[in-house]
């Protein structure tokens, strides 16, 4: 592996005809600190690392400070909500209801994401701009695979014709050996033929895994996947397994409970123990601690 490309990394890009956008990343090191901290199976470890490397490219796009997106996958099935968020850098973090789902291998001996997902509901996606309401989509899963479902959101909710490929590999100690995926959309005012042009591509790539293996540059990718295009790269940026949380934003959940339940709580249990979902942090408030938070409300 290249010195390079040591570090996890997206690129972004648009052909030189003007008519077609594309982001690609590689998750392999993000994707394994998910693992870690979640401890998932391999089938969960799969859906996360794949709604990570969605969020990343779609947070990335979005360049107002401060300004976030959320993927949340409700499909019925054994691993519960798959939920990936992204900051406006493509910095992520996320989590799955049950990390411990463990499914048998498709006919094809590929990991049954779709089945672990289900694809008996909605995929969500939240973007907030921090402005008054955060802008919210929502459609029905078509497979539970994540990548195709998040380009049936773009050409149903957003009319953006749009090409996905997502993947992780693990490694036979079920640790993540590559990692990422391409998202593809085509311009406004794009002939006819582009889109064709573009699925050709992604179709002649392959498994993205198989090429990020061999080589983790996304911007490699993206020639693989887009050889009938001439790329302009416009950025390349790191990007990173990246929790905010905080004790103070904890203490703020807890005040957010009202003098009542704060009460409440001192009295029955005199201590309190919160966990981050994102990132496992534990912070615990004794019961001095929240005596001092009452008084500070």
């Amino acid at each position: 592996m290249s010195e390079a490309y040591n570090q996890d990394c997206l690129v972004r890009a648009v052909s030189a005809d003007g008519y077609v956008k594309a982001a690609a990343v590689s998750t392999r090191a993000l994707t394994e600190r998910a693992r870690q901290i979640h401890k998932t199976l391999p089938v969960a470890t799969a859906a996360l690392g794949r709604a990570l490397s969605a969020a990343s490219m779609m947070g990335n796009a979005m360049k107002e400070d401060a300004a976030s997106v959320t993927l949340q996958f409700k499909g019925g099935g054994p691993l519960g909500t798959v939920l990936a968020v992204s900051d406006h850098e493509g910095n992520v973090r996320g989590y799955v209801d049950n990390p411990a789902v463990d499914m048998p291998l498709r006919a094809d001996g590929k990991l049954d994401v779709g089945g672990a997902v289900g694809h008996d509901g909605t995929l969500t996606i939240i973007r907030d701009l921090r402005m008054k309401e955060p802008y919210t989509g929502s459609v029905g899963l078509l497979s539970g695979e994540i990548a195709e479902d998040i380009a049936a959101y773009f050409a149903e909710s957003e009319q953006i014709p749009t090409v996905c490929a997502l993947g992780v590999l693990l490694e036979r100690d079920q640790s993540v050996l590559a990692a990422g995926g391409t998202l593809i959309q085509l311009l406004p005012g794009a002939p006819e033929d582009v889109i064709s042009r573009v699925e050709r591509g992604v179709l002649s790539l392959g498994p993205v895994t198989a090429v990020l293996r061999d080589n983790p540059d996304p911007a490699a990718l993206l020639q693989k996947a887009l050889p009938e295009f001439r790329l302009d790269i416009l950025e390349r940026v790191p990007v990173e397994y990246r929790c905010d949380c905080s004790r103070r934003r904890m203490e703020a959940a807890l005040i957010a409970l009202g003098r009542p339940e704060l009460r409440k709580l001192l009295q029955e249990q005199g201590h309190a123990e919160l966990s981050c979902r994102f990132c496992g942090n534990v912070q615990t408030f004794t019961s001095a601690d929240i005596t001092a938070l009452l008084e500070r409300m």
